[in-house]
């Protein structure tokens, strides 16, 4: 009797495994299209019968059945690593990527509104001028004069576009910082209650998943990785500072100036830790951001000025070599200056926010090469206005130099564009890689389904031939005969 009725507690159990397994399915099916969800699995294990028999026991059962206690959610702590550090590192090539993307168009080059076109037109106008059958013409002389503005108006609105890029820049990584502090209290709190529910022996599989998606949220914005921790609990690391230790999370800020002018002075933007200042040296989003921040923005924009002051320091040295219309030396009167309208100009003041033209009436602009009567020729002869033109001719002049700076632009770009290119193919490869373990396909999920429904009618068969055995022994032994 006893064994028969240790057969009802084995189809007992097989019963239960059937279901819960059932169950897991269903929950499998009905998050397949949940961001972050991780397939789950119900872990079978056979009970085996009892290790130190009775005093009276006289059989030797073969088992109690299976245990369906256990679910675990399927993960590959490996490839969820690998797939932190390729999030972390295609976000940061992205964000490097969109800044180049956006200097590139603060040039507008190619283009007939780029600082080329301008440059163009002020050298024409100069050759215009050189060969006009009049150099003391108003008109040709108020064409100079307005290209010149149109350039430095040209330069200005670029140079005005990258310090409001730069800008914008530094305000999105102020408030990825704050977000990032959010996510990490999240990240802690659930923590938290993985900790209780494993010490209590409750599911802790959906907070888990909630706490994983969470935390490669961070890969992308700072470069963060986790590392398993007792108790069900990760703690993530940033830069090898612990943003979170078990429950305890830690706030970032950002440090440094917030002046595109300072940047190089020694204390460029960063993230620190709040409490502690200790600078992270993050990755992903954030890193991209503080390369642009540091790097990228600061490099074009000390170029962009360095060719304005380049620009203002030869074309007021070719003034200066040539007389104005009333004969009078072009020395007195420089022709472009930082805005401040003072006739010495001093060039470390120049950039290319401030570059003007200081001349205002075209009858001051030094295109005579000789004043008058000297060797019997006029006042304003047009040959000085060659010298102006020449400067576009000159190896290392402006043109050059701006030249080699649309070039390595536009090769630093594609190469960002490139190298992303390249990122997001491994990043595919990784994530297809973390999908085939952890995702959920619903074939598998239905082949699933139907083992454990026909395990489920098997168990119940066996209930059925159980009792009927019973049946058969309680109601009708010692009856025959009768």
């Amino acid at each position: 009797m006893s064994s028969t009725f240790g057969g009802l507690n084995t189809a007992r159990t097989a019963l239960w495994a059937s279901q819960r397994g059932l169950d897991v399915t269903g929950q499998n099916i009905a998050n397949v299209n949940t961001d972050g969800y991780s397939r789950q699995r119900v872990d079978l294990r056979a009970m085996g019968g009892t290790a130190v028999p009775a005093i009276h026991s006289v059989s030797s059962p073969v088992g109690n059945g299976v245990d369906a206690s256990q679910v675990s959610r399927i993960r590959d702590v490996f490839l969820e690593r690998r797939g932190q550090v390729e999030t972390a590192r295609t976000a940061q090539l992205t964000v490097g990527t969109e800044a180049l993307a956006q200097v590139e168009a603060a040039f507008r080059e190619p283009g007939e509104t780029g600082i080329r076109s301008m440059l163009d037109d002020v050298w024409a106008g100069f050759s215009a001028l050189a060969n006009a059958t009049d150099p003391t013409e108003p008109a040709v002389r108020s064409q100079v004069l307005e290209r010149l503005d149109i350039l430095a108006s040209g330069m200005k609105t670029t140079r005005a576009t990258l310090d409001q890029q730069w800008q914008q820049t530094r305000d999105n990584l102020v408030a990825l910082a704050a977000e990032v502090n959010t996510t990490a209290s999240s990240i802690a709190d659930l923590n938290n209650q993985i900790r209780q529910a494993t010490r209590s022996g409750l599911p802790t599989n959906e907070l888990s998943d909630r706490r994983d998606l969470l935390v490669m949220q961070l890969a992308e914005r700072v470069g963060a990785t986790s590392v398993a921790a007792s108790d069900g609990m990760v703690d993530v690391i940033v830069g090898g500072t612990t943003l979170v230790a078990g429950g305890s999370p830690l706030g970032l800020r950002v440090a440094g100036v917030d002046d595109p002018d300072a940047v190089g002075t020694g204390d460029d933007p960063r993230l620190v830790t709040s409490p502690g200042g200790t600078t992270l040296p993050v990755g992903g989003t954030a890193g991209g951001q503080l390369t642009v921040l540091s790097t990228t923005l600061p490099n074009y924009r000390g170029t962009l000025d360095t060719l304005a002051r380049d620009l203002v320091g030869r074309i007021n040295a070719v003034q200066a070599q040539g007389y104005d219309v009333s004969g009078a030396s072009g020395a007195a009167e420089p022709l472009m200056d930082d805005g401040s309208g003072n006739p010495v100009v001093d060039l470390a003041n120049v950039n290319a926010g401030n570059i003007s033209v200081r001349v205002t009436r075209p009858e001051l602009i030094a295109a005579a090469k000789t004043p008058p009567g000297v060797l019997g020729q006029p006042s304003a002869d047009g040959g000085n206005a060659d010298a102006f033109f020449d400067l576009s001719l000159e190896a290392g002049g402006v043109d050059s130099a701006y030249r080699a700076l649309v070039v390595a632009l536009g090769v630093e770009a594609s190469v960002a564009r490139r190298d992303v290119q390249v990122q997001k193919v491994i990043s595919t490869q990784v994530d297809a890689a973390r999908e085939s373990v952890s995702g959920i396909n619903l074939d598998e999920e239905m082949t699933n389904m139907l083992s454990f429904q026909h395990a489920y009618s098997a168990a119940a068969r066996m209930v059925t031939a159980i009792d009927e055995a019973l049946d058969t022994l309680i109601n009708r032994t010692g009856v025959v005969g009768r």
